[in-house]
């Protein structure tokens, strides 16, 4: 005990510390009472560490130069950001944890020369009387879809409540048990279905469902006849279900709407790059669906938002629901937006200039061939065993989850770090880089990386490699 004492009574002051050289190097970097709290903070830990028997504590480690460092260095994590920019390498291009689809170039300038002033965002400038914000997109989307009319929210599962609410409250809607089902954030359609004030009758089974299923459970009480993707969700096998053109004519029938979701929405299809034929949000308008929602960032490419397309008398009653104005769109995104929309009049600039489009294609990335260029700036640079090997890309963010891009990976064995050492120190490095364990080997994957960030990501893994 009076060891741990006289120990204790070594811990430098704070006054001490903070005329040690790693603090003072921080003078006018960060404010005086962050460095402050930062160097309480070191000292309160190696405190309690010393009054635990069990926690060993270096004599060096209470000397005030070395206090100094450790809280100069959590001054800087402190103060650095906690949203920052990582290098994706796991070859997952809409990885839902790392923000999804990155914007075009574009939609960033748009983004900053919005945030810099005023605009007209919700002022008509030809008659100087207020107007209403999604319509600077609307015109765009209805060109780009053929619908009739359009809606903007900030995100597509706003966009399906919102939707259901105004279209649905105090009727059924009719969906497949198929098509029940649950998504990221614990999103699920029958409590979508309970929040929006409809009740839920489910047809058909999990695996199968026929028209007829449809037809029977039709009622009086019937508002709506409901599709949704099943994004990471498929089943595969003795399986039948029933597209949205085919629930068209019984709607019509019975005066009934088709809402369908669509997940992803693709503008165009993009069979020709290995992704498997869905419908395209043009095609099912012109299939007749009455309401479509999709998302504004996977595979459109550009900022996270709900859209929502269709009968032009449908979208009037969404636009003045109540909800409409909670899930409404900011002037950053809706800026971002109208950028990615207008490179999408012209098909061959939209998959030259928007970065997801141009991931989807591997000869666009040139990936295999900065995949050997990195192997052989690191060669002979780095402890670790190097190899280029076969490896498949993912599309990722809820969208058509058995897709697979054939690809090339570096596969990295370290000589002197586990593999968990090595995904960690990349993680918390400057800037951060992601890849995946697989194989017990650490993979990177180049398909989501661009050009830009291949010089950083070379000086990371030599750095950590070393």
């Amino acid at each position: 005990m009076k060891q741990i004492q006289q120990r204790l009574r070594a811990l430098p002051g704070v006054d001490r510390v903070l005329l040690e050289r790693p603090i003072a190097e921080l003078a006018g970097e960060f404010p005086q009472t962050l460095i402050t709290e930062a160097i309480q903070q070191v000292v309160s830990g190696l405190r309690q560490q010393l009054l635990n028997p069990d926690t060993p504590v270096a004599d060096r480690q209470l000397q005030a130069e070395q206090v100094a460092a450790e809280a100069a260095q959590l001054c800087r994590r402190t103060a650095r950001p906690s949203l920052q920019p990582v290098i994706n390498a796991t070859g997952t291009l809409l990885h839902t944890n790392l923000g999804r689809a990155p914007l075009a170039e574009e939609a960033l300038q748009a983004i900053r020369d919005t945030a810099l002033g005023y605009t007209n965002l919700e002022l008509t400038l030809e008659s100087g009387k207020r107007g209403h914000r999604f319509d600077h997109v609307e015109p765009l989307l209805c060109r780009l879809t053929g619908a009739e009319a359009a809606l903007v929210v900030n995100n597509n599962a706003g966009a399906v409540l919102l939707a259901l609410t105004a279209l649905g409250k105090g009727r059924e809607a009719i969906v497949s048990r198929g098509e029940l089902v649950e998504i990221g954030g614990a999103f699920r359609i029958p409590d979508v279905m309970e929040a929006g004030g409809l009740k839920l009758k489910e047809v058909g089974s999990s695996n199968r469902t026929h028209l007829r299923d449809y037809r029977q459970a039709i009622s009086e009480q019937t508002a709506m006849l409901v599709k949704v993707h099943t994004s990471n969700y498929r089943i595969v096998g003795f399986t039948s279900e029933v597209p949205a053109r085919d629930l068209v004519p019984l709607a019509r029938e019975h005066e009934l709407i088709v809402l369908e979701d669509l997940g992803s929405g693709m503008l165009f299809d993009l069979s020709g790059y290995g992704l498997p034929q869905e419908p395209t949000v043009t095609e099912t308008v012109a299939a007749g669906v009455d309401v479509i929602t999709f998302s504004g960032d996977k595979l459109l490419g550009g900022p996270q938002a709900g859209i929502i397309v269709g009968r032009k008398d449908l979208l009037a009653k969404i636009k003045h629901h109540p909800l409409a104005r909670a899930l409404r769109i900011d002037k950053l995104t809706l800026a971002a937006l109208e950028a990615t929309l207008r490179l999408y009049l012209d098909r061959k600039q939209a998959v030259r200039k928007i970065p997801l489009l141009r991931m989807l294609d591997a000869e666009s990335t040139g990936s295999e061939q900065r995949c050997r260029q990195l192997l052989e700036r690191l060669l002979g640079r780095v402890a670790a065993e190097l190899e280029m090997v076969a490896d498949l890309a993912r599309v990722g963010g809820g969208a058509m989850p058995l897709t697979e891009l054939p690809d090339h990976a570096l596969a990295i064995r370290p000589a002197h770090l586990s593999l968990e050492q090595l995904a960690y120190r990349l993680r918390t490095g400057t800037p951060a880089v992601m890849g995946r364990l697989q194989d017990e080997r650490f993979l990177v994957n180049l398909r989501a990386v661009s050009d830009a960030q291949m010089e950083d990501l070379t000086a990371a893994l030599q750095s950590v490699l070393a």
